[in-house]
């Protein structure tokens, strides 16, 4: 049986300092893989002025050109402050980006050629749980919502452009008093948990800080 003798000892590294290395090694190779390409789709939530709108923003911000997807409802003289958020949001736009409004985003992602920013899911659910009726409680409103938002997620499922999509974070807050603020949260709830199931990175913004999920 050979002793080996204390200078071979000293060069010789440990099982665990290997095994940390390799670890090190391992994690740094996954981060680069993550952060070297484009991913096809991106989802980031946040709660109302987290940052999350700005974060998407830098996420595409390298893109040559890029078509900016508003879905919300247009800026109108008969309200001041979501004019004001409107203008606010258009000012940081690049010049080399196209802005699309519209509740279409089933037709915007299946005829898009070039990366996508939709911002945001829960101003679009808005308008379409409005267009279906469902604040009123018309006959049928959940056979039209449910084919609205199954049109939307086949689309970005099959999304052949790169796509990053802001929705909001609204399972965290308190219950709303009302019953139409109980089925947006629902509704918006279900469709973030959609959207995240077919996303290449799910990105959650809280207080300016971007935590990947």
């Amino acid at each position: 049986m050979t002793v080996p003798n204390a200078a071979s000892a000293k060069k010789r590294p440990s099982a665990g300092l290997t095994h940390r290395l390799a670890g090190y090694l391992e994690t740094l190779a996954r981060a680069l893989r993550r952060y070297g390409r484009d991913e096809d789709k991106v989802l980031v939530l946040g709660g109302v002025r987290s940052g999350k709108s700005r974060h998407a923003e830098r996420l595409v911000a390298h893109h040559p050109h890029l078509v900016y997807v508003a879905p919300g409802l247009p800026a109108g003289e008969d309200d001041p402050e979501w004019a004001a958020r409107v203008a606010a949001h258009q000012a940081r736009r690049p010049a080399n980006w196209k802005t699309v409004e519209t509740t279409d985003l089933a037709g915007v992602l299946r005829a898009a050629t070039e990366p996508l920013l939709i911002d945001c899911l829960g101003t679009w659910l808005s308008r379409v749980l409005d267009d279906v009726g469902a604040w009123r409680q018309k006959p049928g409103w959940e056979h039209r919502l449910d084919d609205r938002l199954e049109d939307f997620l086949a689309a970005w499922a099959a999304a052949r452009v790169p796509v990053v999509a802001v929705s909001n974070e609204v399972g965290s807050g308190v219950v709303p008093a009302t019953s139409s603020g109980r089925l947006f949260r629902d509704v918006l709830g279900a469709l973030n948990n959609r959207v995240s199931a077919d996303a290449d990175r799910v990105v959650l913004v809280v207080a300016g800080r971007a935590l990947d999920l």
